[in-house]
């Protein structure tokens, strides 16, 4: 349309139809001239904004951090003389839950990974990261506008300026069709480095969609083992409650045949109501612990009641466990991920703001038609246009740009405060729940020779209180001291599973990076594998302008891939 538009010298109209004949040729040629002249300099224009998208950009370009680490873990360097030890082998962690050996857990690990909400929070906030990063792209390219208006107007004829309208002085008409277009040269990088800035957000956004996940899971096997300790705590308290009754029936039979006392009836019944007592609390463990995993999976508190009524044991721990080394921790954490790519956002913007220091071009120019009368508006001679550049140059502004940029060098080293804090952090929370882990199979084992212990003393103590060589006292104790043990051994079985799973969260298990050794200084953002599903990783490379998504599809994978979708 433009060109058939500006072309005039090489139309003319001429016996109601468009040719050259109705042109001089003096005129013809002077239009010649002057749309050669002008799609030259367009031609010069566009060669210099196709030259601007690959040339420099002023400010700091991104240089991944780098972090020294050890060669291992320092708590695997302790005795590992416990049932479920920890090497250093490389971690396959990314379905970790498998390892615990439930089915029960796997199907509420799937159902969490396709219906949690906050899962598809993160995820629409990657939709909202990718969506700014479309319209940050949108800046690379010319801008045009169509437009069209009409009025009518009126000059006034007390001025220098004004006129009188010969065909009526009432006033004229004015009809109006036509393009704007604008296209800034990015000379100094501004819009190439709020690329740059874009595409770490939603690298960011990505990373954090996965840290979500790896939360979940984790949060899901905890209220999964802390619900099957609470069923066992349960069972242990009414067993014991039985055993109290049976121990009470038998003093009172005692006392009928005179002997027992009646001090004995009373302390065996003391003991039985304080046992009752602790029922109600178990039976709310067992509704909280439910309830949560339900909201867990996105559905109504009671909805797994009747699913997870059925008592089971704790999900047992596997008899060895790899962690890797410090160096693949930085590899796999989301949040050490997501700090990276932070600090290249903020590298960026620097960059951003430094541009504002110099000058902007920017190509502009307005095609259309304009007449009087709307009959004419499709003449030729109603065609108009405009065409060439602009500058601006920001010469006095009171400090404002540079202080902008120092906002954004603060930010910067803010940024890399916070990668290497999530660096020792993350150090920090394996080796905590890997001392924790060693240390309470330790413990496990003790309590479990104490509930023998107590298991035999009960026996004694009962058999000598009706040969009558003991007293009843020591029958209560030995029962007491068993129960506690009991309850303990239940209590210390889940926090070796709870442990443990803390361990695979601080690892980061839960998801897959894409592509063995890819970390987030090699792949910034890489698509995010087979935790998540190659959709999602193949969907965030697209965003990107391309990206791996590797790996294989799991149940879990694809669930997350329809919720970003």
């Amino acid at each position: 349309m433009v060109a058939w538009w500006l072309g005039r010298g090489a139309w003319g109209r001429g016996g109601g139809a468009w040719g050259f004949e109705g042109l001089g040729a003096m005129e013809s040629a002077r239009m010649k001239h002057v749309t050669t002249r002008t799609l030259g300099t367009i031609a010069v224009w566009v060669g210099i904004g196709t030259a601007s998208l690959s040339g420099c950009a002023v400010g700091p370009d991104y240089t991944p951090p780098e972090t020294a680490t050890s060669g291992q873990f320092r708590s695997l360097s302790e005795a590992q003389t416990v049932s479920s030890r920890l090497v250093a082998g490389p971690a396959r962690v990314d379905r970790w839950w498998a390892s615990l050996a439930d089915p029960m857990l796997d199907s509420l690990v799937e159902r969490a990974v396709s219906a949690n909400l906050d899962l598809r929070i993160a995820a629409s906030r990657l939709t909202e990261a990718r969506a700014l990063r479309g319209t940050v792209a949108a800046e690379q390219f010319p801008r045009v506008d169509a437009g069209a208006g009409y009025e009518r107007y009126r000059s006034s004829e007390n001025t220098s300026r004004g006129f009188r309208v010969e065909e009526d002085s009432s006033g004229a008409d004015s009809y109006r069709a036509g393009f704007d277009a604008s296209w800034e040269i990015d000379l100094f990088g501004r819009v190439k480095r709020s690329v740059e800035a874009a595409d770490a957000d939603v690298a960011a956004a990505a990373e954090t969609l996965s840290d979500v996940l790896v939360s979940l899971v984790a949060e899901t096997a905890r209220n999964y083992a802390e619900l099957r300790a609470f069923q066992r705590r349960l069972a242990v308290t009414e067993f014991a409650i039985q055993t109290e009754q049976d121990t009470l029936a038998l003093v009172e039979a005692r006392l009928k045949a005179g002997l027992a006392t009646e001090l004995d009836v009373a302390q065996a019944r003391t003991q039985l109501s304080g046992r009752r007592s602790q029922l109600p609390p178990l039976r709310v463990g067992v509704r909280r612990s439910s309830h949560r995993l339900a909201v867990l999976i996105g559905q109504e508190p009671g909805a797994l009641l009747d699913e997870l009524a059925e008592a089971r044991p704790i999900p047992p721990v596997p008899a060895e466990v790899a962690v890797g080394v410090p160096a693949d921790l930085i590899r796999r954490r989301p949040d050490i991920r997501r700090s990276e790519r932070e600090i290249a956002a903020a590298t960026a913007r620097v960059g951003v703001a430094t541009a504002d220091l110099y000058p902007r071009f920017t190509l502009l120019g307005s095609f259309g038609l304009e007449s009087g009368r709307f009959g004419d508006l499709f003449d030729l001679d109603s065609r108009r246009w405009s065409i060439g550049p602009s500058m601006s140059w920001p010469i006095f502004d009171g400090g404002r740009i540079r202080s902008t940029i120092r906002v954004r060098d603060a930010q910067l080293e803010q940024a890399l405060l916070a990668y290497e804090k999530s660096v020792l952090v993350a150090f920090e929370e394996v080796e905590n729940a890997m001392v924790s882990f060693i240390q309470e199979q330790g413990r496990r084992v003790s309590l479990s020779d104490a509930v023998d212990s107590s298991t035999l003393a009960v026996e004694l103590a009962r058999e000598r209180y009706q040969n009558g060589l003991v007293d009843f006292l020591n029958v209560l104790d030995s029962q007491r001291l068993l129960y506690q043990a009991q309850d303990q051994l239940v209590l210390s079985e889940q926090t070796v599973t709870v442990e443990l799973i803390a361990l695979f969260k601080a690892l980061g298990g839960g998801w897959e990076p894409a592509g063995a050794g890819d970390g987030p200084s090699s792949q910034p953002g890489a698509g995010l594998g087979a935790g998540l599903g190659a959709g999602l990783g193949a969907g965030l490379g697209a965003g990107r302008g391309g990206g791996p998504g590797g790996g294989d599809q799991t149940p879990a994978s694809d669930a997350i891939a329809m919720i970003v979708r």
